[in-house]
C-alpha cells in the first residue's frame, strides 16, 4: 500500500491543547501496521498547491492567530484548500482550523471575519465560553463511532443547508450549545471542536480517518490490520463514563 502523505497545515499557529498529537497519533497507527507516513508542514507564506497530499489537519488557534492567516489565505492558498475539499481529500479540521473552513466568524462586538466558505457554516463569538469534557455520537456516514474530548470555544457554529453534522452531542455543548450538533462533514471534511488530541483515546475515528484516506487515493477502501488497543481504550471508557455521569474534571 503506498505511503499516506500527511499536510499539517499551519502548525506555527494552529495547536492548542496539543492538537498536533492528532498528527503523531495518525503516523504511530499507520507504523504499527507497517504502513508508511510522510507528514510535511505548510505554514504562513508556503505556496505549496497542496495536490500531492492525501489527507489534512489543522487544529485550533485563538482569534488573534485566525486573523494572522486571513491574508495568506486570499493569497492563494484559500484557493487550492477549496480544491482539495471539492476533490473530495480528507480534512481533519479543530476548533479554530474548523471555524476557519466555513463562510465567516462574526465576533461579539460585530465584527465579521470572512473566513474559506469551503463549508457552508458560519460561526459567531459568544459572551460565554463552552468549556469541558464532552461526548458525541459519529453519524453512520463517519463510522458512528462515539468519540470523547475536551471543547473550549466561545464561538457557536451553524450549519447550512448543505452539510450534516460529524455527530450529535451526548453530553457538553457541541456547536453551538443549542441544537445537540457537533462538528460538519462534509465531502470528506471532518471539523468539530475537540481538543485533547482527539484521536488517541478514539481509536475507531482515527481508523476511520486512515481508511477514508487510503480509499480517496487508491479508489479501494482497505481492510486495516486490528491493533490492541487495549490502553486507549480503557482511556476513552474512562471519560466516556465520567463525562455521562458528571464526574469528568472533578477531583476524585
Amino acid at each position: 500500500m503506498d505511503t499516506l502523505k500527511i499536510c499539517h497545515l499551519y502548525p506555527e499557529v494552529l495547536n492548542l491543547y496539543g492538537d498536533r498529537g492528532n498528527i503523531r497519533c495518525l503516523t504511530q497507527r499507520l507504523a504499527w501496521r507497517g504502513m508508511k507516513a510522510e507528514v510535511t508542514r505548510v505554514g504562513i507564506g508556503d505556496s505549496d498547491p497542496l495536490t500531492d497530499y492525501d489527507l489534512f489537519f489543522s487544529g485550533g488557534g485563538q482569534d488573534f492567530e485566525q486573523e494572522v492567516l486571513l491574508k495568506d489565505l486570499a493569497a492563494g492558498k484559500g484557493d487550492n484548500i477549496r480544491a482539495a475539499v471539492e476533490d473530495g481529500k480528507v480534512f481533519l479540521c479543530i476548533c479554530g482550523g474548523y471555524q476557519m473552513m466555513g463562510n465567516y466568524y462574526e465576533t461579539s462586538d460585530g465584527v465579521r471575519c470572512d473566513f474559506l466558505g469551503a463549508v457552508d457554516f458560519y460561526t459567531k463569538g459568544g459572551e460565554k465560553r463552552m468549556i469541558g469534557n464532552y461526548a458525541f455520537e459519529l453519524g453512520t456516514e463517519s463510522g458512528g463511532s462515539t468519540v470523547v474530548g475536551f471543547e473550549n470555544h466561545s464561538g457557536r457554529t451553524y450549519l447550512g443547508s448543505g452539510v450534516t453534522p460529524l455527530g450529535h452531542v451526548l453530553k457538553g455543548c457541541g456547536n453551538n450549545g443549542n441544537d445537540g450538533t457537533e462538528g460538519v462533514r462534509y465531502r470528506n471534511v471532518f471539523g468539530c471542536y475537540s481538543h485533547g488530541p482527539v484521536l488517541p483515546k478514539n481509536p475507531a475515528f482515527s481508523d476511520e480517518l486512515i481508511r477514508d484516506a487510503f480509499q480517496r487515493k487508491t479508489g479501494t477502501r482497505p481492510e486495516l490490520e486490528p491493533l490492541d488497543d487495549t490502553v486507549e481504550l480503557l482511556a476513552h471508557d474512562t471519560v466516556l463514563e465520567r463525562v455521562l455521569n458528571g464526574t469528568a474534571g472533578k477531583e476524585e
